[in-house]
């Protein structure tokens, strides 16, 4: 598909998605019932040379859905506290109102059709934006309902290794353990594992501008 030249660099360079990074800790791994704790993205520019990098990066905390299931060795995972008053957590239905009204604003400002998730084993934070998107009553989605960018494969393709931390070590991209599980962290990490990688395989020639 070629774009318009009057499309801004990031559309042209992904078709007209907008690339969002979004991270998710949550109480467990099924997305219609059990809650999510934190919710973070990081949005993405482009400079005039075509080079990617984050931008800003939206981080939430989030008071799980009535009725949501938290599983003990999931929260013993993330070391998150769900009732802990500290958290200053939010209702999920005004976090995900406020986030996606964002990126909708985004899309529109970088002459974008949709955004598109990049996450690390993406298909998992999808299936909880989109249930949490429902849940909500949000009835203009951004994000395309399927397709993702999934940092995983393509570090496993680049570095060779699919567990962030990991390939974030063999990129040269500085990673505290102690602040993983995150969901702003993770999320800025990936952000700049994806740029990283898009950046380096334009560097190689593997993408022209149309």
């Amino acid at each position: 598909m070629e774009m318009s030249e009057g499309k801004s660099l990031i559309a042209r360079r992904f078709r007209g998605f907008l690339p969002v990074v979004i991270d998710v800790e949550t109480g467990g791994f099924n997305s219609q019932t059990d809650g999510i704790l934190e919710i973070a993205a990081t949005l993405l520019r482009m400079d005039d040379a075509g080079n990617l990098e984050p931008d800003e990066t939206l981080s939430y905390h989030i008071v799980p859905f009535e009725g949501a299931n938290l599983e003990p060795a999931a929260l013993e995972f993330t070391g998150i506290d769900p009732h802990n008053p500290d958290r200053q957590a939010q209702k999920e239905v005004t976090v995900m109102g406020e986030l996606i009204k964002k990126i909708r604003q985004q899309v529109k400002a970088h002459d974008c059709t949709r955004a598109v998730l990049v996450g690390h084993n993406a298909h998992f934070d999808l299936g909880f934006v989109l249930a949490a998107i429902e849940r909500s009553g949000i009835k203009r989605n951004p994000f395309h309902p399927f397709s993702v960018m999934d940092t995983a494969s393509l570090a496993g393709l680049a570095y060779g290794h699919t567990v962030l931390a990991k390939a974030c070590q063999l990129a040269d991209i500085d990673f505290d353990n102690s602040e993983a599980h995150s969901a702003a962290y993770d999320a800025e990490k990936t952000a700049e594992l994806f740029c990283q990688i898009v950046n380096r395989w334009q560097q190689l020639g593997g993408w022209r501008w149309p």
